[in-house]
């Protein structure tokens, strides 16, 4: 109910925000932008045009901009910060944590990227060119290098006066770090424990020494299961010594965990997870245009098959009626063992010790499937045609796609996972290929040989 509310609010705003733009009452406009937070602007801003888009970000409160800038897709912010001007942008970005930083930056023209780290603060340039020097999508490219860390011989008297002398915390924070002179973790204290254990106390005798850690090169979808496993708030990232790196809180995991999903979205359908609802035609077009060329190279592919049999199609015209059934039902039964692979490698179900198994079980379910509908397919089939061999020859082409598209369903996403292929990308055309072109050679090489008898 309250998700609904917020969905109805937002609309609402930006019906207002366009009705207000298009009366060219700019001052409203901005009166109602410095009423939403920052996470609101930004989807409005991802739900303008490119034309509203330019004015409402030159209408937007300079001191929000880098908030704005954080909470928008890919696209969106790149197309914002090629809007602004290096001085701008080094505004906007001042003392953000450093991977806010990275995700601003990251990706810019490297002439930008430049020129905002000259007029950048020391201490800032070199928390952003620490942050870039990971690689994307791992733990260093997403953790948060302010930390707060303590030292095991220290009372816990002595750091809650320390606390309270700095006043603030880290967001997201519920665990202190404790490091040794090398800056090597040793162990965490939870707040919860500080607040309730005897300030005589040092924090070696209450701290705890068997802290998870995660180290820098880890891929953030590894985290994410990590986090989802253990119910973790935050944990630290540590390099191959053991030092102390920064942390990453669970704020930055849903954002890994949305991703993640909008990417097996749109991935099927072979578009960017970041694709912008409200980019430009040209350049919108040329991003589909090497899906659409895959497609129609598999398309002929298909094609082919049929034109090997173009004199059995001649011959008895209601195989042509009948020709897509065999297809379009492998290809559902296929997809939905290829959804559920895809998610059970996702969430780590599936590895090398029980992948034999799931074959196994998808193959057996594709010839169960296969049985079932190839017989009330015939039926239906010669009840409609009169024709007991029409009948026949849809059976036994149903039976056998629907088996093959059992196997290929859970065999297609665990071999490009195995050769790091991004199965949510490219399975399904690779099934739908696959379904088509057994599909249409059962059916036509099966009525083939019932005709020549």
């Amino acid at each position: 109910m309250l998700e609904n509310n917020e969905l109805q609010n937002a609309q609402q705003r930006l019906i207002d925000v366009n009705n207000a733009l298009e009366s060219g009452m700019f001052v409203s406009t901005r009166r109602l932008l410095e009423k939403m937070p920052a996470c609101d602007v930004a989807l409005l801003l991802e739900s303008s045009p490119p034309t509203n888009r330019k004015i409402l970000w030159n209408l937007t409160d300079h001191d929000q901009q880098g908030e704005i800038l954080e909470e928008l897709n890919e696209d969106a912010k790149d197309g914002i910060i090629s809007l602004m001007q290096a001085s701008d942008l080094v505004a906007a970005t001042e003392g953000m944590e450093s991977n806010e930083l990275a995700y601003i930056l990251r990706g810019i023209p490297d002439s930008l990227y430049q020129a905002v780290l000259k007029q950048m603060a020391e201490q800032d340039r070199h928390r952003v060119e620490q942050a870039l020097a990971y690689p994307e999508d791992t733990a260093g490219s997403i953790m948060n290098t302010e930390t707060i860390t303590l030292r095991p011989n220290v009372s816990i008297d002595v750091v809650l006066r320390y606390l309270r002398l700095k006043g603030r915390l880290p967001e997201t924070t519920d665990t202190l770090y404790v490091v040794d002179v090398n800056d090597q973790l040793i162990g965490d204290v939870p707040l919860s424990t500080l607040l309730t254990v005897d300030p005589s106390h040092s924090v070696a005798d209450v701290m705890n020494s068997q802290t998870e850690m995660l180290l820098v090169e880890m891929d953030e979808k590894e985290i994410a299961k990590l986090f989802q496993r253990h119910d973790w708030i935050s944990a630290p990232v540590v390099d191959k010594n053991n030092r102390l790196l920064g942390r990453i809180t669970i704020d930055d995991v849903v954002d890994i965990i949305r991703e993640s999903g909008e990417h097996s979205m749109m991935g099927m359908a072979g578009m960017d997870d970041d694709e912008d609802t409200f980019a430009p035609v040209f350049s919108s077009a040329k991003r589909r245009n090497m899906w659409l060329c895959i497609n129609l190279l598999s398309a002929f592919i298909a094609a082919s098959v049929s034109n090997m049999f173009e004199a059995t199609l001649e011959q008895m015209a209601t195989l042509a009626v009948l020709m897509t059934i065999v297809p379009s039902m492998g290809g559902i039964a296929g997809n939905q063992t290829l959804a559920l692979v895809i998610r059970g490698i996702a969430v780590g179900h599936i590895n090398s010790s029980n992948a034999r198994w799931l074959i196994g079980k998808e193959a057996a379910i594709g010839v169960l499937n296969g049985m079932v509908w190839a017989v009330l397919v015939a039926t239906a089939v010669t009840i409609w045609k009169g024709d007991i061999s029409v009948g026949l020859i849809i059976a036994g082409a149903m039976f056998i796609n629907l088996s093959i598209a059992g196997i290929a369903g859970v065999s297609i996403p665990l071999l490009m996972h195995k050769y790091k292929i991004d199965p949510a990308l490219a399975g399904g055309m690779a099934l739908t290929t696959i379904t088509d072109v057994v599909g249409l050679f059962s059916f036509l090489g099966m009525a083939t040989l019932v005709l020549r008898h």
